[in-house]
């Protein structure tokens, strides 16, 4: 198949392409790279089967480019992922997640693309469940604008599944971990607590260090995505990606603190607005229905996210 993937050089949507590469299908990548690397994207570039595009999600002309392309599916990575920033900023986070969306949509739809492949966000629609892990089954209770974003993207998938016959499969990812996440900005907190220790800097917890994520690895969602790709794998769904296992971010700091050498003693900050005390993912539907399972636990991820850390400082 020829696919598209939007936030190609991103740290997910690099992986992501990668992935559908290796499963022999041919890729075109697109990122506005205010945020992606190019750098992300060099294993996929010798495969002789990628090409890249520099284009902003939101601009009205992508529907002329993907008239061009014409992709068989879509692959959609290309968002703002910072819950704080979506509780700061909201128009921005509606502009680049809504609006950006629903402009995806409308290209796929005049150019007659077969499906969609939606990222959600597991760790925040469900807002706060009162069971966990939590199942598809669960209400979508945004408390972030992020999270509503995330949510509205579903609706509107319906929608043009309905009008239009446009095919879509929506992965609600878990807290995703793993190499070239990027250290720098708010989100990652794998990828900043290992930079920080490293580098025998001080790292900080926001709250007391009781709240839970789950943390699935990136190689496993990659995996979710190639599944997801093919005709009729669960369109019209929604599937959880996630381990199930909850992990506190004082546990999570300790993991880290091991691999790298560094010292286990986080400062502590007040905790931040838009932020879930809780939450993990029940993935059966993915298991039986995709043929998805988890392969990477932890403490390896963690182990392996660091050997890569190292090698860029």
């Amino acid at each position: 198949m020829r696919i598209l993937v939007t936030g190609a050089a991103g740290f997910i949507g690099s992986h992501v392409c990668d992935h559908l590469l290796k499963a022999g299908h041919e890729v075109v990548g697109l990122d506005d790279l205010s945020r992606g690397r190019l750098e992300n994207l060099a294993e996929a570039q010798e495969t002789g089967r990628f090409s890249f595009e520099r284009f902003d999600i939101t601009d009205p002309g992508l529907a002329d480019l993907v008239g061009r392309v014409r992709p068989d599916v879509v692959c959609h990575l290309a968002a703002q992922i910072d819950v704080r920033i979506s509780v700061t900023d909201p128009l921005l986070d509606v502009r680049l997640n809504i609006s950006g969306t629903v402009n995806l949509l409308e290209a796929c739809r005049l150019n007659g693309v077969r499906k969609v492949v939606f990222t959600s966000s597991g760790g925040s629609i469900y807002g706060t469940p009162t069971d966990l892990p939590v199942d598809e089954t669960a209400p979508v209770r945004p408390e972030s604008q992020y999270a509503a974003g995330k949510a509205a993207g579903e609706l509107y998938l319906n929608v043009y599944a309905a009008l239009y016959g446009l095919a879509w499969t929506s992965l609600a990812l878990a807290n995703v971990y793993g190499p070239r996440q990027d250290p720098h900005g708010e989100a990652g907190v794998v990828a900043i607590f290992g930079t920080r220790m490293l580098k025998r800097q001080p790292t900080k917890i926001f709250g007391d260090g009781t709240s839970t994520r789950d943390y699935v690895h990136v190689a496993d969602v990659a995996d979710a995505f190639a599944r997801a790709v093919e005709p009729g794998a669960g369109d019209g769904r929604r599937f959880n990606i996630g381990t199930g296992r909850q992990t506190n971010v004082r546990e999570l700091h300790g993991f880290v603190a091991k691999t790298t050498g560094a010292p286990d003693d986080p400062e502590f900050a007040e905790p931040r607005p838009g932020e879930l005390q809780a939450i993990a993912l029940d993935s059966g539907a993915a298991m039986r229905e995709l043929g998805w399972s988890v392969r990477w636990q932890i403490e390896d991820g963690i182990a392996q996210t660091v050997d890569w850390l190292r090698t860029q400082i």
